[in-house]
């Protein structure tokens, strides 16, 4: 599956823990990455100061589903279920 560009969804629902430049502490959950643009792409995508965990996600169906809604609901999901309790 190819990423919806203009999606941001995997840029907004999931926390991050690892240092990004302007999330120094990393990014909470539900929080809109500084890094997207007005149209929802990164603005760092082929910088060498993007984190692992970001370049290593993988648009397919089972974490993205069929919309960006979809996808929102499903890596909010994901996110909730592993979050630390």
């Amino acid at each position: 599956m190819l990423c919806r560009i203009g999606c941001g969804a995997c840029c907004i629902a999931p926390s991050i823990t690892s240092v990004i430049p302007l999330h120094p502490q990393g990014k909470a959950a539900a929080i809109r990455c500084l890094h997207l643009d007005v149209d929802n792409k990164c603005s760092i995508f082929l910088d060498p100061s993007r984190p692992l965990v970001c370049s290593g996600f993988q648009a397919t169906e089972d974490a993205c589903g069929s919309s960006k809604e979809e996808a929102m609901a499903i890596l909010t999901e994901w996110e909730i279920l592993t979050s630390a309790q």
